[in-house]
C-alpha cells in the first residue's frame, strides 16, 4: 500500500476536529517555515499567511452560516480571531509584524483540538 493511499483511507475515517487539527497543522508549519526565512523571501512568506488566511476565512464563513452548532459566543470569538488574523496577515507583510502571534493563535486552537489525551502533554 502506498503512503498516499494510506493517507487517503486516514483522511476518510477521521472525524471534524482531526481534519480541523490537520489543517492548523499544516497552516502552522507553513507560518513556523515563513518566520525562519530571510527578508528576501517575501513570496514564500506571502504563500504560508494565505494559506494560513484561508483557513481563518473558511473558519470565519462556516460560523457565520446558519446551523452552525457552535455558541453564538464561540461563533463570534472565531469570527473576531479571523479578522485579526487577517488584519495582523497584512502587517506582517507590510510592515514585518512578527509571525510569531499567528503561530501562538494556531498552536491555541490546535491544543482546543487535540484529543484530551494528548492536550495533556506538555510541548
Amino acid at each position: 500500500m502506498s503512503i498516499q493511499a494510506y493517507q487517503n483511507a486516514a483522511k476518510k475515517t477521521e472525524g471534524p476536529r482531526q481534519t480541523e487539527y490537520r489543517a492548523f497543522a499544516a497552516a502552522t508549519r507553513g507560518l513556523i517555515d515563513a518566520a525562519s526565512l530571510p527578508d528576501t523571501e517575501v513570496g514564500r512568506r506571502a504563500e504560508a499567511l494565505a494559506m494560513n488566511r484561508r483557513l481563518w476565512s473558511l473558519l470565519a464563513s462556516d460560523c457565520a452560516a446558519e446551523g452552525n452548532g457552535l455558541s453564538q459566543g464561540l461563533r463570534a470569538q472565531i469570527i473576531s480571531l479571523s479578522i485579526f488574523v487577517d488584519r495582523h496577515s497584512s502587517a506582517v507583510m507590510r510592515s514585518g509584524a512578527p509571525l510569531d502571534v499567528l503561530i501562538d493563535i494556531n498552536r491555541t486552537i490546535m491544543q482546543g483540538l487535540a484529543p484530551a489525551q494528548a492536550a495533556a502533554v506538555p510541548a
